[in-house]
């Protein structure tokens, strides 16, 4: 019986991937295979796109400017997360680009960006550069999908369109030490928010509670960091009613 190993490169590219299916490299990326991780021609990596799982593909040109590869061999079906959102605010540039990195890691869907009455860093956010975090650590941890990292909005406007058959599982720090464990009888399509450093405002915490499809929940004895909270509440999601149950 064969067994593929495991490529040492995962690569995303924007071409279908499929058998026999030729896949054309920008410079970037050819710069990054041939200059950076120094693979000739006749070596395999693994290739994703979002769409059409994992796939073993060969060098069949190597060259400065660019370069062909080919695809071989399906080796992984592509694997939607759950139907879970994460939402946040902002914070330090470092810390914003963990949370991605650690939402993209634990089967976010989607991670939402949103502005609110105390974020601080708004003016600061690179959307651009969180995408590339989101693809970047798809690549690393060996997942096929790519969460949809949206453009900040404005917490208010979001709440003002929200699609009220989507729970929100709404991390309010007042309730430090409460118990208000998710149960597998709330399934369904869900989305996790969290607040900025300062917390969230009592405008906006009495906006929450005011939703019928907000639950406020806590996340145990301690104040947690913004960056910390965001893991630890998708790590209870998936354990109660996502795909670790």
């Amino acid at each position: 019986m064969f067994a593929f190993m495991a490529s040492k490169v995962r690569l995303f590219v924007e071409h279908p991937l499929g058998g026999g299916q030729s896949v054309p490299l920008t410079r970037d990326q050819a710069h990054y295979l041939f200059g950076v991780m120094r693979m000739a021609e006749g070596t395999v990596l693994s290739l994703i796109n979002g769409r059409d799982g994992e796939w073993d593909a060969t060098v069949v040109d190597a060259g400065k400017k660019g370069g062909l590869l080919v695809c071989d061999a399906q080796t992984k079906p592509l694997q939607m997360p759950p139907d879970v959102w994460l939402m946040f605010a902002p914070i330090r540039k470092e810390r914003t680009a963990f949370i991605v990195e650690k939402a993209t890691e634990l089967g976010a869907a989607r991670i939402m960006p949103v502005q609110t009455a105390y974020t601080n860093n708004a003016d600061r956010i690179r959307i651009d550069k969180l995408r590339a975090h989101a693809l970047e650590a798809t690549e690393q941890c060996g997942g096929t999908y790519v969460p949809e990292v949206t453009d900040l909005e404005k917490l208010s406007k979001v709440l003002t369109s929200w699609d009220p058959t989507r729970k929100i599982m709404f991390c309010d720090e007042t309730l430090l030490g409460e118990a208000s464990a998710l149960t597998q009888t709330d399934g369904g399509p869900w989305a996790i928010l969290i607040g900025p450093e300062g917390g969230f405002s009592d405008k906006e915490r009495g906006q929450l509670r005011a939703l019928p499809y907000a639950h406020p929940v806590s996340l145990g004895p301690r104040i947690l960091r913004a960056d910390t909270a965001a893991v630890a509440a998708l790590t209870l999601w998936q354990n109660a009613l996502g795909d670790w149950s």
